[in-house]
């Protein structure tokens, strides 16, 4: 009996278990297709929806804003988490990576594994310019792979050359553009090598020795270092296309043209025990053979002036920046570095003209050089594509738009007119800027002391660099404050090119003293038309001198 109640019982709990376990499976799957439908409809409702369904004050401040204060907002919050997304996804991606990178590993590889691998502490930054995301990672590879290189000689010998011990540190730059509705959400991805913290490599012949050939270590490691800064590095750029699509505006492309002019350097290190250094200067924006710019070698001088104009192709004026190294050369040894300078393109405004003397330091990437090598001068002119200038040399370009342009305008007679501009200046044309230089030396002050009696008999001279044309003052006796109110002309052939130098000398009986110099290149007076400065002397302790000079042009045209 008790076992029959006890099989009636069981059925009974059993069943009632099972109708419950069929409710609540019944119960969950609608509230599932419900909760679904619900999504749906959100994922449907515009901002415009749901504005109607709650007011303005129910919304998160993001919603309400603008377009760049939403990214603004989003900006800063992904900066605030990157760190955890660092961490996590840095190793996601290296044991991700590694297996496909094996995968594709050249045969002259031994293995090709990264040492480190980080994102970066850089956030990517979404941006309402473009349509785009740019995320920067720092990647370290200290690799021990085996490449082999077949090098051949001009006299026919062929030499197996591997190159081993390769450590790597550098930040890529990610560009993901243009952002779209369709997987994976970027039409395309933009990589460069924005910046190449170190790159280190040891070369050796198999079966040999590489230093029996002089010059065939250094010559393939500068073509290794030449090829990644010519096919990778920033602004250098390669696109692989996700989506089909148009994708020129990622190529890389000029945008603008910076002008250099290299004045001169002062108080420079000297490198030889014997005299003086020989120093000239490189410049470059890009550091390849094709793009550098080399000055003429000025002998035995701490004081050297070169005032040599160049140009230069920007392509990224916003990262890009201008390199000025001073070298000592050594003959047939190799040249000795004195110091070096950079101007970043963004501290220049496009089209005005940028008077600047420089430090130089020992290594651009130390921050913290206190010792002093000398300064270099520059005048530099950034000229982005689109300016209105009808002439290559864009040193002269307020100028062209001001007397120039009234020359053009007037004709040869002073009264035939241009009627339409655009036919003058869709020819490319060089301006020779002839014109007479009006410099009037009005005083000095405070000049120092050269003679025993503590005062001095100055004078000053005044030479033209390029035509030689010279000039000089009277005789002040027994004065540190002279003044002499004397006006000298110069006719001069190119002032784009020219150069004022003025010294200071003290009169003596049986000789002369120097007491220092100024130096002026003609850029300031040819863009003001006429202007008075206080110059300090170079070269001495102190001393300034007082000028007045003005510019009557004399333009000429020539197609180049």
């Amino acid at each position: 009996m008790g076992f029959v109640f006890g099989l009636v019982v069981g059925l009974v709990v059993g069943l009632a278990i099972i109708v419950f376990f069929v409710r609540s499976e019944n119960s969950r799957s609608k509230r599932r297709n419900e909760l679904a439908a619900t999504v749906a409809a959100f994922a449907r409702m515009t901002v415009e929806d749901s504005r109607k369904i709650l007011p303005a004050q129910f919304y998160p401040s993001w919603v309400v804003f603008s377009q760049r204060q939403k990214l603004t907002w989003l900006n800063q919050h992904l900066t605030k988490i990157w760190p955890y997304v660092n961490e996590a996804a840095s190793d996601l991606i290296k044991t991700s990576v590694e297996p496909v990178l094996e995968q594709y590993r050249p045969i002259i590889l031994a293995s090709l594994k990264f040492s480190k691998f980080t994102l970066g502490t850089v956030a990517p930054q979404f941006t309402d310019e473009a349509d785009s995301v740019t995320m920067e990672m720092e990647m370290q590879w200290d690799a021990n792979s085996s490449i082999i290189l077949d090098i051949k000689t001009y006299l026919g010998v062929s030499l197996p050359v591997q190159v081993k011990d390769i450590g790597f540190t550098g930040v890529f730059r990610l560009i993901f553009k243009p952002l779209v509705n369709e997987f994976p959400c970027f039409g395309a991805v933009c990589f460069s090598l924005r910046k190449k913290k170190k790159l280190d490599f040891t070369l050796k012949v198999i079966g040999g020795d590489i230093s029996t050939i002089p010059g065939l270590s250094d010559a393939i490691e500068s073509t290794i270092r030449d090829a990644i800064e010519d096919s990778i590095m920033w602004p250098v750029r390669k696109i692989i296309c996700i989506l089909p699509g148009d994708y020129s505006d990622l190529e890389l492309k000029p945008v603008g043209i910076l002008e250099v002019k290299l004045v001169q350097a002062r108080d420079l290190t000297n490198k030889d025990i014997i005299g003086k250094s020989d120093p000239y200067a490189v410049l470059y924006v890009r550091p390849l053979p094709d793009k550098t710019k080399k000055s003429k070698t000025i002998n035995n001088e701490l004081n050297p002036i070169w005032n040599e104009h160049y140009e230069f192709i920007i392509e990224d004026a916003t990262t890009q920046h201008l390199v000025v190294r001073i070298y000592d050369d050594e003959g047939l040894q190799a040249s000795e570095l004195i110091g070096c300078a950079q101007v970043q393109i963004r501290e220049l405004e496009p089209g005005k003209v940028k008077d600047v003397w420089l430090n130089l330091v020992k290594d651009l990437e130390i921050q913290r050089d206190t010792k002093y090598r000398g300064q270099v001068h520059l005048e530099l002119l950034y000229r982005p594509f689109g300016m209105e200038n009808g002439f290559t040399n864009s040193f002269s370009s307020n100028f062209s738009m001001t007397s120039l342009e009234k020359v053009l305008k007037s004709g040869a007679n002073g009264t035939d007119t241009i009627e339409n501009e655009k036919a003058v200046t869709q020819k490319k044309k060089e301006v020779i800027i002839r014109g007479v230089l009006s410099v009037t030396v009005i005083s000095a002050e405070d000049l120092p002391i050269v003679d025993l009696m503590g005062k001095a008999d100055p004078y000053v001279v005044l030479t033209m660099k390029k035509s030689e044309a010279r000039n000089k003052t009277r005789v002040v006796n027994d004065s540190l404050n002279p003044a002499w109110n004397q006006t000298f002309d110069f006719v001069v052939e190119d002032g784009l090119h020219d150069m004022l130098i003025l010294e200071v000398w003290d009169h003596d009986t049986f000789g002369k003293d120097y007491m220092g110099r100024c130096i002026l290149t003609l850029t300031r007076v040819l863009l003001e038309g006429e202007y008075k400065d206080s110059l300090k002397l170079e070269g001495a302790k102190s001393g300034k001198l007082n000028l007045h000079l003005k510019w009557m042009p004399q333009p000429i045209f020539r197609d180049s």
